[in-house]
């Protein structure tokens, strides 16, 4: 049934109206990549109606091609499309601020004073409304995007081909394309985004109109500025670590390694964690138990669940800080890991964009975006499941406290559609208390 939100035209959004949004969304992103991606899509396409559904979608099934956060590219994108060049940095630089100096102040209470019992409650009771977040948001971006039996088939397939035979990313988001591509031929009507015309057997997308051109043209001139832009910003910030500190300097050492990460996190911070952890504790720059409580933090706080590199970065420098004092090292170290953790995607989506919203009405290349859509729905849902185990069914057994804290959660998102910023601090001060009152 259709949406009655798709019969409203759709509204322009200013910069400045955008601006506070995307300030405002900065602070209540929690949920991880699931969560974030169903605040935005209530926000943009349900409630304000700045973004038609399709064209929602479509940048959705770019972003998730792409290395790095999807989320925050997604914001990137949607602020590209509302108000331009200006736009997409706003949404993306915003998307991300807040949470840098939340993680920031979180690393130095974790290598400082990890003791603080009251710390650790609030991260405990955190954390089963987290889960509830990205259940809720499965099932809200699944009614999106699975509305027809084949399409459940991908997202089925995608969840059992990653959690159990651990297929790695990139190969299941290509043999979803390929699939979507492929059946597009014999099964136009699943594929379709639009009208399905019987007697052509063709599909009429009929995109709203959102007032906006298409205002860079796709061109290979355009990807070599923004390519040369980009490396300069890069150069300016890597080239001056280097010349300071030499490049056997662990601040060196970090802007090289994780601009190479930048460009291998496909699906996301659980595909790219077992490398980042691999190479962090290798060089003594964190323990492997400091590195579980960073994704704790990460998990816990606004913003993309990738900030767990902010989170590595202080620590490898705090760690390893020369002739720098702990805190200035770890500062920096956080600060560059970020700048070059993110570089990158803005790239991707000022390269690729205009290129995208070129070829909305290609068939064949919607039906492999809804294949990759639909795939990407099951590789979310391993992601709920893979957290959910870790929280509920710890080493000891399953925890009662955050089994039903999560079924609650779950409960008035669904039914009352309580606001998640207001739900999380709930769950941490429920954390608090059970664990230094009811159960000390």
């Amino acid at each position: 049934m259709e949406n009655r939100n798709d019969r409203k035209p759709l509204e322009r959004a200013s910069f400045s109206e955008a601006l506070k949004f995307w300030t405002k969304l900065g602070f209540i992103s929690f949920g991880g990549p699931a969560g974030q991606i169903a605040i935005m899509h209530r926000e943009v396409v349900e409630r304000r109606r700045w973004v038609g559904e399709h064209q929602f979608l479509r940048a959705l099934n770019f972003c998730m091609l792409l290395p790095g956060p999807e989320a925050q590219q997604l914001a990137t994108y949607i602020g590209w499309r509302m108000n331009g060049t200006w736009g997409g940095i706003a949404a993306g630089a915003l998307f991300v601020i807040p949470s840098v100096f939340v993680m920031m102040v979180l690393s130095y209470l974790a290598v400082a004073h990890i003791d603080i019992p009251a710390v650790a409650a609030a991260f405990y009771g955190i954390q089963p409304v987290v889960v509830a977040v990205v259940v809720e948001a499965v099932l809200r971006i699944g009614k999106k995007a699975l509305n027809q039996r084949v399409l459940y088939a991908f997202a089925a397939v995608a969840f059992i081909s990653i959690y159990f035979f651990k297929v790695p990313f990139p190969y299941i988001v290509g043999a979803a394309a390929f699939g979507g591509m492929i059946l597009e031929k014999w099964l136009p009507r699943v594929f379709c985004k639009g009208t399905f015309d019987e007697g052509s057997r063709e599909c009429r997308i009929e995109e709203e109109d959102d007032g906006l051109p298409n205002s860079v043209a796709p061109s290979v001139s355009h990807v070599i500025r923004v390519l040369l832009v980009c490396t300069a910003l890069w150069g300016f910030v890597a080239g001056g670590v280097w010349a300071w500190r030499g490049m056997e300097d662990v601040l060196s050492q970090i802007a090289l390694f994780f601009t190479k990460a930048a460009f291998v996190t496909f699906g996301g911070a659980y595909a790219v964690l077992a490398y980042i952890t691999d190479f962090a504790v290798g060089h003594g720059w964190l323990s492997t138990q400091q590195m579980m409580i960073g994704l704790g933090l990460a998990e816990s706080t606004p913003g993309p669940l990738i900030m767990v590199t902010q989170y590595v970065g202080f620590l490898g420098a705090w760690n390893l800080p020369g002739d720098l004092t702990p805190l200035t090292a770890g500062v920096l170290g956080a600060l560059i890991t970020t700048y070059v953790t993110f570089l990158p995607c803005f790239f991707f989506i000022f390269a690729g964009a205009p290129f995208v919203e070129a070829m909305a009405g290609n068939q064949r290349i919607q039906a492999a975006l809804t294949g990759v859509t639909a795939a990407v729905v099951g590789v979310i849902l391993n992601l709920g499941v893979w957290f959910g185990a870790k929280v509920i069914l710890p080493d000891a057994g399953i925890d009662g406290f955050a089994l039903a804290s999560s079924i609650i959660s779950l409960i008035i998102l669904q039914k009352f559609h309580f606001p998640i910023q207001y739900l999380v601090p709930i769950g941490a001060m429920s954390g608090v208390f059970w664990r230094l009152v009811v159960s000390p």
